[in-house]
Formats: C-alpha cells, structure tokens, sequence
C-alpha cells in the first residue's frame, strides 16, 4: 500500500491502467499493468504495490499501450525527482540500495534514480551511460540550470555518482540545491559542494532532451 500504518491515508483514486509490457513484482505478487492515479498524487504506480489479490485493480478500466512519454522538460525532471521524497510508506524517502528496484521498476541507486527523474527507461542506465554523450553534453559549472546533472563518472560502482541539479541558492553561484540518491539516506533534497573544488571529479553535464 502507498501508507500502511495510518488508517484512512492507505486510499488512491485511480481512472485507468495501462499495460506496460513489463513484469515488475512485489513479493509474491507481479504485474505488468501500471494503474495512472489521481489521488493522493497523481502519476503511474505499479499495481502490485496495491494491496489487492488480483494482478489488476478490479473495475478499473485497461488501456492499452505502454504510459504516455513524459515530456523533456527540466520542471518535468524536477516534478519526477520530488516524487521519491516521499514515496516509501507514505512520507519517507526512498532508500538507496543498488540491488534492488522500486515499485516503479527503476534501480534505487544514484544513476537509477537520475533515469527515473528524466523519463529513460526503466531500471535505467548507469552514472557512466548518463555522462554518455548520446544522452549528455558536458557544460561548464557556471551553466547549470534546473535539470540538468552533476556526475563523477570515473572510478569505480562505490565511486561514481549523479546529482539533479535543481538551482543556485546566490547571484555569485556559490552553492546549490540537488535532487539525489545517497547511500544511506535515501532520496535526499540539499545543497551539496560536488564539483565547488578544483580539480573536482564532478563534471556538470546537460541532457540533450532539453534541446538546448
């Protein structure tokens, strides 16, 4: 359920689902069908994470077809990323875990995470593949906009990491605000200091779906 534990906060309204093609599964419970709800969010949620025993939500009627492609845009990006803040059990943030998957079909780590927020497909690439530049152009720090990603992309998998950057905290862009997926901590919303030093291995890096 989206919220276990407080009576009443566990309800979704949902208008339709769509089968998606792909089989994610909760426990013992799997499904392709993704329900599109309207409350208490609005969005795609996987049916197995609705406690009812059928592999569909019952009298919810079945479109066919994959979710519509979410549209390239930086506010769509920063609207995605905010939806993992609160996703776990009703108020908590995702947890961070590199082996597993969450209920949306994509990696709960850093790269995972960044791929979820930017509408790639699902579990989604790796902090290496982001920085590609079949996805990517590297931009100066100066340049950063809402959006766009701040990578370390050498070294190793406890290594390499991806920010979303959201915005400059000062005229003279001295910090920032992210949008990322920290070890421990789960989704996370601060001002980090990635790429601030020099001779950083944080790289700022502008996704090429924005056009420019």
């Amino acid at each position: 359920m989206i919220n276990q534990k407080s009576p009443g906060q566990d309800r979704i309204t949902a208008d339709h689902q769509v089968d998606t093609g792909r089989r994610v599964c909760e426990g013992s419970a799997c499904s392709t069908l993704m329900a599109h709800i309207t409350q208490p969010v609005t969005g795609f949620l996987t049916v197995v994470a609705v406690d009812t025993p059928e592999d569909r939500l019952p009298g919810i009627p079945v479109q066919a077809g994959p979710p519509a492609p979410q549209p390239g845009s930086r506010q769509q990006t920063l609207q995605r990323a905010a939806t993992w803040l609160t996703a776990n059990n009703g108020g908590r943030p995702v947890p961070s875990n590199q082996g597993s998957h969450w209920r949306d079909g994509y990696r709960q780590d850093c790269s995972g995470y960044a791929s979820m927020a930017l509408g790639l497909s699902a579990p989604g690439t790796t902090t290496v593949g982001l920085a590609d530049r079949r996805l990517t152009r590297p931009i100066a720090m100066s340049e950063l906009q809402p959006g766009d990603l701040v990578i370390d992309a050498t070294g190793n998998n406890n290594t390499r990491y991806v920010v979303i950057f959201e915005k400059w905290n000062d005229t003279a862009h001295r910090s920032y605000t992210t949008y990322e997926q920290r070890s421990v901590h789960g989704t996370s919303y601060r001002s980090p200091t990635y790429g601030r030093a020099a001779g950083s291995e944080y790289k700022a890096y502008r996704p090429l779906r924005y056009g420019s």
